[in-house]
């Protein structure tokens, strides 16, 4: 089956509980049709770019899925039907990624950068 990569922003005003539950319910159409839930990650509320349905904060959330298509498109119909997600943006992937994310690395711009022995 193919890897898939899912981020979706939930509304601000549902605490980190709700949120939680939320990615359960859109896991759990994956795990019932025979998919695999390889990593989640909560990023928790962080300001958008721009103002979506006059909010400007949402809770982000990551899924990594091993599924079929067709597991993917019924979870995107019921978060389109939910009037709790604000976006949400699914991609293939060709592998997996290793470790957590960039987002959960943190704002170290240093650990980005290249490192310089003094000399």
């Amino acid at each position: 089956m193919p890897y898939y990569e899912t981020v979706f922003i939930a509304r601000q005003e549902l605490s980190a509980k709700q949120v939680e539950e939320l990615t359960e319910q859109y896991s759990k159409i994956i795990t019932d049709d025979g998919g695999k839930i390889h990593k989640t990650e909560n990023w928790g509320l962080r300001t958008l770019a721009y103002k979506i349905n006059k909010s400007r904060k949402g809770h982000y959330v990551l899924i990594e899925s091993d599924t079929s298509a067709a597991s993917v498109i019924e979870m995107e119909r019921q978060m389109r039907l939910s009037d709790d997600v604000m976006r949400y943006l699914t991609i293939k992937l060709e592998e997996l990624s290793t470790g957590p994310s960039v987002m959960m690395l943190g704002d170290d711009s240093d650990s980005r950068k290249p490192h310089r022995e003094a000399a």
